[in-house]
């Protein structure tokens, strides 16, 4: 804790790879817990959600987990996640992918359904992350 202000000190973590600086953090982290924004499986190539539906949920993924690491913290240390998805009948393809990024345990989860995402997206991820 900041002995001056008694607030715990905020490390705001940006992986970078947008074109235009957008008005949020990829991650912020406050002790031991590291709260993620939402991301969605942008094609570096197009800027936009990948037309092809598991390559999105590889990048959207990989895009976390850089996040993570970025905190010194992997796939292993998410505690909460809440996935959006404008398509419920991808629930299945989702976790077939999802599941290789964990080891044993996962972490509690909400898949929600959702109206239209940003860039054409089917899929959005918010997380908390814990030590």
């Amino acid at each position: 804790m900041d002995q001056h202000s008694g607030k715990r000190q905020r490390r705001y973590i940006n992986i970078g790879g947008c074109p235009t600086e957008l008005p949020f953090s990829d991650g912020v982290l406050v002790g031991d817990m590291l709260f993620l924004s939402g991301r969605i499986g942008i094609d570096p190539r197009t800027m936009r959600a990948s037309a092809d539906v598991d390559e999105e949920i590889r990048l959207l993924l990989d895009g976390v987990r850089t996040t993570l690491q970025a905190a010194q913290m992997t796939m292993d240390d998410l505690v909460y996640v809440q996935v959006y998805c404008t398509d419920l009948s991808l629930f299945d393809t989702f976790n077939a992918a999802y599941q290789k990024y964990f080891g044993k345990d996962l972490p509690a989860r909400a898949f929600l359904g959702a109206g239209l995402l940003l860039l054409g997206a089917r899929f959005e991820m918010q997380a908390i992350a814990m030590r």
